[in-house]
């Protein structure tokens, strides 16, 4: 997404900085994603890229969103979550079943002291089951867009890339990083 920007883009292991994992202790989207981008851009002193994200069940009180990764304990894997979502909402009527996956980027620029956010959010619904056909990732066989009857992983990718909570925040961040890049040169 960012790659028609006028400036090179280096990845943490570029900066070998790949090893170092950042815990997620913040509250909410924007203190992770905040968290991480400036831990980044005061390592490598150069301007940083970070994101959190997650999905948020209205009839969960907003469950698992921070915790999505995490969501029923580390042992479960993508399935063993959806699961445990699914059966969370056994009872609820579809009409009930509102969700949104939300993404927060967030960009630090060493040289100014300054973090930038910015959020991408989907809305939709939680289906009634798992529609895994084995290219799902994470709640993807299980979460339906607005506006569309079929999950995100039974949507073609280039659809619900143009869809998605990240893309909804990376097009906010676009111009915010085209600013930064053009003051760079």
């Amino acid at each position: 997404m960012f790659a028609v920007l006028d400036a090179g883009l280096l990845s943490l292991t570029d900066l070998d900085l790949g090893d170092i994992e950042v815990e997620e202790t913040g509250k909410t989207f924007e203190d992770n994603a905040s968290h991480k981008a400036n831990t980044f851009a005061r390592l490598s002193n150069h301007c940083t890229v970070a994101d959190d994200s997650g999905l948020m069940v209205d009839a969960l009180g907003g469950a698992p969103g921070i915790f999505s990764a995490r969501y029923g304990g580390e042992e479960l894997d993508s399935a063993g979550r959806r699961g445990k979502l699914l059966a969370a909402l056994e009872d609820i009527d579809e009409e009930d079943r509102g969700a949104r996956f939300v993404c927060v980027i967030a960009i630090a620029d060493p040289r100014i002291e300054a973090t930038i956010l910015l959020r991408g959010e989907c809305p939709g619904r939680i289906a009634a089951r798992d529609y895994d056909a084995g290219h799902g990732f994470g709640y993807d066989p299980v979460f339906i867009p607005e506006g569309y009857q079929l999950t995100f992983a039974q949507l073609r990718p280039e659809l619900k890339d143009g869809l998605s909570h990240r893309a909804r925040a990376a097009t906010k961040a676009l111009p915010v990083l085209h600013e930064i890049c053009s003051r760079s040169l």
